[in-house]
Parts: structure tokens; sequence; C-alpha cells
């Protein structure tokens, strides 16, 4: 897909568009920064409900330490809370 194609997209779709590499890092952190950017402010106006789940956002589940339904919060194999399960991470 061409440059002018993949901004052409987001432009009518509504989305962000920034060319990134994953060979270099180049724009990788700012993707991120821009997504960020722009679901804060979509929560700032109100066009996105934090309270809604039909929106994509769940508040507090990785917060709750003992919730069985986040497997983050459980101990793994390492046995420390935190760890994904088998205990190995990054």
């Amino acid at each position: 897909m061409s440059k002018e194609e993949g901004e052409k997209f987001a432009k009518e779709n509504g989305l962000i568009f920034l060319e990134t590499s994953a060979k270099t890092a180049a724009n990788v952190e700012e993707a991120f920064i821009h997504t960020a950017q722009r679901i804060y402010e979509n929560i700032s106006s109100g066009s996105m409900d934090v309270t809604n789940e039909t929106h994509g956002i769940k508040v507090g589940m990785g917060a709750v330490p003992n919730n069985p339904n986040n497997p983050y919060a459980q101990k793994g194999a390492s046995g420390s809370a935190g760890a994904p399960p088998g205990g190995k991470c990054c």
C-alpha cells in the first residue's frame, strides 16, 4: 500500500496515519503516544464512555490484585505476582 493510500484510508475512517518502521523503530513510540492522546481526547470530550464496555474499554480489571479473570494477578511459575502465566516475561 502506498503512503497516499494509507493516508486516504485513515482520513476516510477517522484513523491516525503515521508511517513506522519495526526495523529502525522510527515513529513507533510516537504511534503509541498519538493513539493514547486520541483516546484521552475522546474520553474527555464524551465521545467515548469508559463505563460502557461496548466502547471497547474495561476499567480497573488489571488493577484488582486477586481478580480470577486477570491471569497476571495470579502467581505464575516464577512465584511472583504480576508475571504472565508460566512466569516468563518480556
